[in-house]
C-alpha cells in the first residue's frame, strides 16, 4: 500500500510544478481576450446606438480604460486574492457564478463517465477475448458511430425519440422538473442532495432529467474507452503470466478479471483522465441542447457577449481541474499496480 506521507509529498510536488503552467494559461487567456474583435462596452451599453459617455462608463467599470499591462497586473492581483472579476451579463461575481454552475457540469460529467465505463470495459474485454469475431466487429462499429455522430446530433435524436415520439422522457429543459421541489442545497449535486434529504420524488425527477444528456455524453466518450480497453487487453492476454494462470488450472473468469484486467487498466486510467478533462469543456453542445445550466454554456454565452471575466475564470477553472485530474490519475496508477512507486 502507498503511504500517506509519500502520497502527500508527491501531490505537493505535482501541484507546485503545475503553477507555471497555470500562470501561462492565465496570461495567454488574458491576452487572447484582449485581441478578439469587438468592444464589450458597446455590447453592454444597450447596442451600437448608445452614447459615448455610457460606453466610456462601462469601459471604466470593466477596467478597459487602463493600459493592458496595468489591466494584467490588476487581474493577477485579484486572482491572488481569490477574485475572478464580475460578470457583466449576470451582475454576479464570476466565482459565485462558477460555484453555482460547476456542480451541474460535474454531475453530468461524472454520470456520463460512469455510464461510458460500465459499457466500455465489458465491450472492450469481450472484443479482446474474441478478436475479429462478429462481436468484435460490432464493438468497432459502435465505437465508430460514437465518434462520427456529433453530440448535438445524438442529443437531438434522443430528444426526438424518447421525448417527442415515445413520451417516456421528461421535458429536456434544465436539471429538474419545474413542478418538483428543489432539495436543500448541500453539495450542489441534485442526486446527492435529494438522497440526503430523503426526498426520493425529487431524486427521481433529477435522475430523469439527467438520463438523456448523460447518455449523449457517454456515447461520445464510449469509443476511446472501449478501444483502449480492447487494445490493452489484447496485449495483456498474450503475456506469460496469463498462460501460466491457464496452465495452473485457474478459472478463466479469474484469469481475465483479476490478472488480465488489472494489468490492462493503466492505459485505460490514462485515457479516462484525458476523457474526463475533455468532457468538462466539450459538453457545451450537450448543455445547450438540453438547457443544462453548466459552466460550459455559461462561458460560451460570455464569449459571445465579449464578457471577459467569465471566460477567463472558466479557462482557469478548467486548467485547475486538469491538474487535479492528472494528480488523481497518478494515485490510481499506484492503486492499480503497486509496482509503480509513488516516488
Amino acid at each position: 500500500m502507498v503511504g500517506v506521507a509519500p502520497l502527500a509529498r508527491r501531490a505537493g510536488r505535482r501541484l507546485l510544478s503545475s503553477l507555471p503552467a497555470l500562470f501561462g494559461v492565465v496570461i495567454f487567456t488574458f491576452l487572447l481576450m484582449r485581441v478578439l474583435p469587438g468592444d464589450p462596452a458597446v455590447f453592454f451599453a444597450s447596442g451600437p446606438n448608445a452614447g459615448q459617455a455610457e460606453i466610456e462608463e462601462i469601459r471604466r467599470q470593466m477596467g478597459l480604460d487602463k493600459p493592458i499591462p496595468e489591466q494584467l497586473v490588476r487581474y493577477l492581483w485579484d486572482i491572488g486574492h481569490g477574485k475572478l472579476g464580475r460578470s457583466m451579463g449576470t451582475g454576479q461575481p464570476v466565482v459565485t457564478d462558477l460555484a453555482n454552475r460547476l456542480p451541474a457540469s460535474l454531475e453530468l460529467t461524472f454520470t456520463a463517465l460512469l455510464l461510458a465505463l460500465s459499457l466500455a470495459l465489458p465491450l472492450g474485454i469481450i472484443a479482446a477475448l474474441r478478436p475479429n469475431s462478429a462481436v468484435d466487429h460490432a464493438v468497432r462499429l459502435l465505437c465508430t458511430l460514437g465518434v462520427c455522430v456529433p453530440t448535438f446530433v445524438s442529443g437531438l435524436l434522443f430528444i426526438y425519440a424518447f421525448y417527442y415520439l415515445l413520451g417516456i422522457a421528461p421535458d429536456p429543459t434544465g436539471r429538474i422538473d419545474i413542478f418538483a421541489s428543489q432539495p436543500p442545497n448541500v453539495t450542489g449535486f441534485l442526486l446527492i442532495d435529494s438522497a440526503l434529504a430523503g426526498d426520493w420524488e425529487a431524486w427521481w425527477a433529477a435522475a430523469s432529467q439527467l438520463i438523456l444528456p448523460a447518455c449523449t455524453m457517454a456515447l461520445f466518450v464510449l469509443a476511446p474507452l472501449a478501444r483502449m480497453t480492447r487494445a490493452s487487453m489484447l496485449a495483456v492476454m498474450t503475456s506469460d503470466f496469463i498462460r501460466t494462470g491457464d496452465a495452473l488450472g485457474l478459472s478463466r473468469r479469474r484469469v481475465v478479471l483479476v490478472y488480465g484486467l488489472r494489468n490492462a487498466l493503466l492505459p485505460v486510467i490514462t485515457i479516462m483522465g484525458i476523457v474526463f478533462s475533455t468532457m468538462l469543456g466539450a459538453n457545451v453542445l450537450v448543455e445547450k441542447v438540453f438547457s443544462w445550466p453548466g459552466v460550459a454554456s455559461y462561458a460560451l454565452d460570455a464569449l459571445l457577449a465579449s464578457d471577459y471575466a467569465p471566460v477567463q475564470g472558466f479557462v482557469l477553472l478548467m486548467a485547475g481541474i486538469f491538474v487535479l485530474v492528472n494528480l488523481t490519475v497518478d494515485i490510481l496508477y499506484g492503486l492499480a499496480d503497486p509496482r509503480i512507486s509513488i516516488e
